[in-house]
């Protein structure tokens, strides 16, 4: 009875692990891009803004 309890359980370890290997291979893949310029210029937009709020304020 044990034996047959350790093949599903041993089935889903090694789908947990490709699972994981994948997810974490994605993952890299998505660090390593890079960011597109629109973005950083939506970026660039907003840190504008913000300073000059704050210069606003502060006045």
């Amino acid at each position: 009875m044990a034996a047959s309890k350790q093949g599903p359980g041993t089935a889903r370890g090694a789908i947990r692990t490709q699972i994981d290997e994948n997810l974490k291979r994605v993952y890299q893949e998505v660090l390593t891009e890079e960011v597109p310029d629109r973005f950083k210029d939506l970026l660039d937009q907003l840190k504008a803004r913000e300073s000059g709020d704050a210069k606003e304020g502060g006045q």
